[in-house]
């Protein structure tokens, strides 16, 4: 299993552990976002930079990791995408996507951009909990551990 990280949206507390775990159990974990970002300097960490663009990260996303791969995104459409082709998919939250939420994540989503589309105000997600962010370690261990 590789690791796959949506990184332009991807907290930093989320990514530090990411880089921990990657080290911890050696298995090659690929940022993938359009700008430069630290990086801890190790043979398990990659980064890949793609040009910017609507959805570029998430369709280099999609377009190398394999089945059985587990990627790391706030983003819905990539997450179904992800699940679509067989991958594990996990929101920096600590929420994992499987084939029976992903759906419904997918038509909340896009019943929210239609609703904004329209004028209306929706409130995003707040800021990221530190409870968030022991479920996402919880989380991201037991899928690592696990495989």
């Amino acid at each position: 299993m590789n690791i796959w990280v949506d990184a332009d949206a991807c907290p930093n507390v989320i990514k530090e552990i990411v880089f921990r775990a990657a080290i911890r159990t050696k298995r090659l974990t690929t940022f993938v976002a359009n700008q430069v970002m630290y990086l801890p300097a190790s043979v398990f960490i990659k980064r890949l930079i793609v040009p910017g663009g609507f959805d570029v990260a998430d369709n280099k996303i999609v377009d190398m990791m394999q089945a059985g791969d587990l990627v790391i995104t706030a983003d819905i459409p990539l997450a179904n995408a992800v699940v679509d082709k067989g991958g594990i998919a996990l929101n920096p939250r600590g929420e994992l996507y499987t084939a029976s939420n992903i759906k419904l994540r997918l038509s909340i989503r896009d019943f929210s951009e239609g609703l904004r589309n329209s004028g209306v105000r929706t409130d995003g997600p707040g800021k990221i909990t530190k409870s968030e962010i022991q479920t996402f370690a919880n989380k991201l261990n037991g899928i690592l551990y696990i495989k």
